[in-house]
């Protein structure tokens, strides 16, 4: 399934997208898309339901983001070898971990926000997991069907606030906007082989970054049980695995986004997100 919430922000509606592409409500059977719908038996229940009985959407609704229940999202970092080179970082031994706040959530077509005083504000195209049932301390081999399921994330960064403001890199992740997901959540079981799924990202027509989730160091199943040795993970909870190069901190000169710009980037089967980039 493809599940989405679509309207006004604040105010969306559970919905899904057909075999067709059409955009179908779900609000005769369940107020959002949250905990309880992403758990398995929801899930379950969600699926027997026949597509073809939910009403059309008709227009070009807004997307929000695609569940509700996030209670923290954890970052991966330099989690590509060739963008851990990019930026003169070395090879990590285990996975690099950061905290990207709530309020950094944001839609998948809604605008991004140059934080006051930014001076090196990045894109970072991700693929982002979906945690569907409580995971505290999981086996690898059965990391996975802790999942709902994925979605296209967009891991946006400043970084002179990561890099140069000194502590964490945090401070450089959780701005206002800095988390666009969406627009939907692919179920696990539409997703034959996370680790063979093309990342890609445009910065005014222009691309940037363009690779394969098969050139993580860390696939997402270590990534799951390793993050869940230190921390439980939670329904709605968000792991984004990190980014391959083509990250303007490694272009050279680098570049960085200013107000105007339009970010698009998409990930295999699980949709395409666009920005534009405005002043806070």
């Amino acid at each position: 399934m493809k599940l989405v919430r679509y309207g006004t922000k604040g105010r969306e509606k559970p919905g899904l997208i057909d075999a067709q592409g059409k955009l179908r409500d779900l609000s005769a059977h369940c107020d959002t898309i949250g905990w309880d719908e992403l758990s398995p038996t929801g899930q379950k229940r969600l699926a027997a339901i026949n597509p073809a009985t939910l009403p059309l959407v008709r227009g070009k609704p807004r997307f929000g983001v695609p569940f509700t229940g996030i209670s923290k999202i954890i970052g991966v970092g330099l989690n590509y070898r060739d963008h851990a080179t990019e930026t003169g970082a070395a090879i990590p031994a285990e996975p690099v971990l950061f905290m990207k706040a709530t309020t950094a959530i944001n839609g998948p077509f809604d605008d991004i926000r140059l934080p006051r005083r930014s001076k090196m504000t990045d894109w970072e195209a991700e693929l982002g997991l979906v945690i569907g049932r409580e995971a505290r301390y999981v086996s690898e081999e059965k990391a996975m069907s802790y999942l709902a399921g994925f979605v296209t994330f967009h891991d946006v960064s400043e970084r002179d606030f990561q890099k140069n403001r000194g502590g964490s890199w945090d401070k450089g992740k959780g701005c206002d906007t800095f988390a666009p997901i969406g627009p939907w959540l692919v179920t696990r079981d539409e997703i034959r082989d996370p680790q063979n799924l093309r990342v890609w990202l445009e910065v005014n027509g222009e691309r940037r970054q363009d690779s394969s989730t098969s050139q993580m160091i860390f696939p997402c199943a270590h990534l799951i049980s390793y993050i869940s040795q230190f921390m439980t993970l939670m329904p709605g909870d968000v792991v984004c695995t990190g980014t391959p190069s083509g990250v303007g901190l490694g272009m050279n000169p680098p570049q960085f986004l200013k107000a105007g710009d339009v970010v698009r980037l998409g990930v295999d089967g699980l949709g395409e997100q666009c920005q534009k980039v405005v002043v806070a």
